[in-house]
């Protein structure tokens, strides 16, 4: 039974990472079409999806403009939400929030 359940647990996580991924991707392409994917260098596929997600809001950061800030910020959340808050990239998106919120005060 406990092997069942190591099992069980790997293949949870397989299909987390692959949900991730899947994610992320379909944000890469609605967000930055065009924008290839970043080099994911080394690493564990968890390690490699995480530095994905972190380009991906990085990006989108770079890219938003007054008018676009507030879809940016929720396009941003819609990929950390359920997290953690000490998930890296959650971190980072409510980094990214403030700069956002500031942003698209400027065209008021």
């Amino acid at each position: 039974m406990a092997g069942f359940c190591i099992f069980a647990a790997q293949m949870s996580d397989a299909i987390a990472l692959r949900n991730r991924f899947a994610m992320v991707k379909g944000a890469w392409d609605e967000n930055l079409r065009g924008v290839p994917f970043p080099s994911l260098g080394d690493g564990t596929a968890e390690e490699k999806i995480e530095r994905l997600e972190l380009a991906l809001v990085d990006e989108m950061r770079a890219r938003a403009t007054p008018e676009t800030a507030e879809q940016a910020a929720d396009a941003m959340w819609g990929l950390v939400h359920a997290r953690p808050d000490t998930d890296p990239v959650k971190r980072r998106v409510t980094q990214h929030h403030e700069d956002l919120a500031r942003l698209s005060h400027r065209r008021l």
